[in-house]
C-alpha cells in the first residue's frame, strides 16, 4: 500500500496510465526500453572506447548511433551498490546498499585474516521495498517489463518479480555464474537445456524471445549480463584467436605493477577475458538484430553501461583500466568510471560525445523523461534527466558523492569521494588523509594537488562532510585487534609470493599448450 500511495503522491498524472492496457493507443506512444548492463567491464574495455585487443563491434554500434557520455560514472566502485542505485536513482550511502550483498562487515571481517585497520561499515543487504524502483514505475506507466541476468540485490522474497518485473530469468542473490559460463550452470531461475550453452548468449535469447512476443505492446527489457565476472571462462576458438593476436602484437615482457596494495594488470592480452568480451558482444548483437528485424530499431531506447571498473586486481586480474587508475573496487577513476551509451533513435544525436559528469543514478530520471512519465523527485533523489544533453542543450555544474566505507577484494581503501567540476577529493577513513586531483590535467591521478590547492580542498572536503551527514552514512569504525606485524607479514607475502604467481599465469593464459578447467572446454562444439 505504501508503494501506490507515494506514486499518487509524486505522480499524479501517472494514476490513470496505470490502466493503460484499456487504452493501447496511449502506450503505443510512448517508446520500448533496452537497457543493457554488463558486469564489472572497464570503461577501455570495448573497440569504441580505446581497446586495440578486445573486439566490440555490436557494442560499439550503440555508441555510434546514440550519444557517448564520456566521463560516465557507476555509482559504486563494486556490483551491488552500483546496481542498487540504477534501480533507486539514489547515491549508495542514502539508499544503503554500500558494499556487494554478501561481504563481510563488522567484526566477521576478520574472518578473512586480512588484518585492516579498520572493521567495514554494517550495510542494507537487499533492495529496500519502500523505494519506487525503476520498474515499478515504468511498469505503472503501463509498460510490461523484463529483466534476465545478473540481480544481486537481495535473497529470495527481494528477487526482481518482488521489484516491479513481471518476468525474471536469471535474476537471483548470487552476483557470478554459479557453475560457470557453459551449461550445466547453477541457477535456480535459468532451467539448463543444452549442454554447453553459452549464457551470455542464453540470456541474449531469452531477451530476444520476450521481445518477439511483446513486440506490439511497449516493453522495458532488462539485460544483465553476468559476463564479464569471474570465473573468465571462454571458447577454444576465441582463446586461440586472441592468444595469437595477443602473441603477433608483441608481448610485453612484464603484465603488472605494484599498486598500493595488490599487484595491478598494465596490459591488455588475456585471450580467456577477450573472448569472454566478445562472447558478450556476439549476444548484444542478437537483441539488436531482433530489434531490426522486427522493425523495433526506431521506437527503441538503447542503453549500455557497465556497474563498476574493469577487474585490474583481485578477483581474476582480468584487464587494465590504463591510462586510468586502478580497476573495480578502488577509489580512483578505473574503478568507477564506464561505458555509458544511450540511443535515442529519434534525437539528431548519432556519434555524439559529452564530456559532462553523469552517474548512474541518472538513469532512473532519464528514462521517465524520455517516456514522458512524470518524475519521481522523492525517489530519484541524486539523479537528473540527462534528456537536455541528449537533445544538445547543456546542464549546470553538479556535484557527485560516492561513499565505500569498505575494503574490497581488489586493494581499494575504505574512502569516500566528492567530484564537482575538474575537482576530484577522496577522503580516506583509515588516517582521515585525503588526496585531490585535477582531472582534466591528471585523469590517471598521478599528482595529489591538494598543497597547491588548500581552498578547493576545504571546500569539497566540507561538501563531502555535510552530504555524509544529511544522507547519515554510516562509516567504518578503527579494529582494536589491529596488529600491524601481521598486516606486514601478509603485505610481504602479496610481493613476494602472489605477483611473481600472476606474472607467472599470465604467460600460461598465453601459451600453446594452456589447458582450461575441463568444466567449459567441451563447449567449443557449440556456437562461439
Amino acid at each position: 500500500m505504501r508503494k501506490t500511495i507515494r506514486l499518487l503522491l509524486f505522480s499524479p498524472i501517472l494514476f490513470p496510465c496505470i490502466s493503460c492496457k484499456e487504452h493501447p493507443e496511449v502506450i503505443k506512444k510512448r517508446p520500448n526500453i533496452l537497457f543493457i548492463l554488463a558486469d564489472d567491464l572497464g570503461v577501455h574495455d570495448l573497440s569504441s572506447t580505446g581497446s586495440t585487443y578486445y573486439e566490440t563491434p555490436n557494442i560499439d554500434r550503440i555508441a555510434s548511433e546514440g550519444m557517448v557520455f564520456e566521463q560516465g560514472y557507476a555509482a559504486s566502485r563494486v556490483c551491488s551498490p552500483s546496481r542498487a542505485s540504477i534501480m533507486t536513482g539514489k547515491f549508495t550511502a542514502r539508499h544503503g546498499i554500500t558494499d556487494w550483498i554478501g561481504a563481510k562487515s563488522g567484526t566477521a571481517w576478520r574472518d578473512h585474516k586480512r588484518y585492516d585497520k579498520l572493521l567495514p561499515a554494517e550495510y542494507v543487504h537487499a533492495l529496500p521495498k519502500a523505494d519506487v524502483v525503476l520498474p515499478e514505475a515504468i511498469k505503472a506507466a503501463g509498460y510490461t517489463t523484463f529483466f534476465a541476468g545478473k540481480w544481486h540485490l537481495g535473497n529470495k522474497g527481494s528477487y526482481p518479480e518482488e521489484h516491479g518485473f513481471d518476468i525474471n530469468k536469471g535474476g537471483w542473490e548470487k552476483g557470478s555464474p554459479i557453475g560457470g559460463y557453459f551449461s550445466p550452470w547453477k541457477n535456480p531461475n535459468l532451467e539448463n537445456l543444452v549442454d554447453g550453452e553459452n549464457l551470455s548468449m542464453r540470456l541474449a535469447k531469452e531477451t530476444s524471445d520476450f521481445i518477439k512476443t511483446h513486440k506490439d505492446s511497449t516493453f522495458f527489457a532488462m539485460l544483465s549480463f553476468y559476463a564479464v565476472h569471474g570465473p573468465i571462462q571462454t571458447t577454444q576458438n576465441k582463446w586461440a584467436k586472441y592468444r595469437e593476436k595477443a602473441t603477433n602484437t608483441g608481448l610485453a615482457e612484464n603484465g603488472y605493477v605494484m599498486e598500493r596494495n595488490l599487484p595491478i594488470r598494465q596490459v591488455q592480452d588475456n585471450p580467456i577475458y577477450a573472448g569472454l568480451v566478445e562472447s558478450m558482444d556476439d549476444a548484444v548483437g542478437l537483441v539488436l538484430n531482433t530489434l531490426d528485424q522486427l522493425g523495433l530499431e526506431e521506437h527503441t531506447i538503447v542503453i549500455f553501461t557497465s556497474d563498476n571498473g574493469g577487474v585490474a586486481s583481485g578477483d581474476a586480474f582480468s584487464t587494465s583500466n590504463l591510462p586510468l587508475r586502478g580497476g573495480k573496487g578502488y577509489q580512483w577513476e578505473g574503478g568507477i568510471r564506464e561505458p555509458y551509451f544511450i540511443k535515442v533513435p529519434w534525437l539528431d544525436n548519432k556519434g555524439g560525445r559529452t564530456d559532462y559528469p553523469v552517474s548512474g543514478t541518472d538513469f532512473y530520471p532519464t528514462i521517465l523523461d524520455l517516456a514522458d512519465i512524470d518524475p519521481l523527485p522523492g525517489q530519484h533523489m541524486d539523479g537528473i534527466s540527462l534528456k537536455p544533453v541528449l537533445e544538445g542543450k547543456t546542464l549546470p555544474e553538479r556535484t557527485l558523492f560516492w561513499h565505500y566505507p569498505h575494503y574490497g577484494n581488489q586493494g581499494g581503501d575504505p574512502s569516500s569521494i566528492v567530484r564537482k567540476g575538474k575537482w576530484k577529493l577522496i577522503h580516506y577513513w583509515e588516517d582521515g588523509s585525503q588526496e585531490l586531483y585535477d582531472l582534466e590535467e591528471d585523469p590517471g591521478e598521478q599528482k595529489d594537488v591538494k598543497a597547491e590547492h588548500p581552498e578547493i580542498t576545504a571546500d569539497l572536503s566540507s561538501a563531502l562532510k555535510s552530504w555524509l551527514a544529511e544522507v547519515k552514512a554510516v562509516i567504518p569504525e578503527k579494529d582494536a585487534e589491529y596488529d600491524p606485524k601481521m598486516d606486514e607479514l601478509r603485505d610481504a607475502r602479496i610481493t613476494n609470493e602472489l605477483w611473481p604467481k600472476l606474472e607467472r599465469e599470465r604467460l600460461e593464459f598465453l601459451s600453446e599448450t594452456f589447458e582450461p578447467n575441463a568444466n567449459w572446454w567441451g563447449s567449443q562444439t557449440t556456437t562461439d
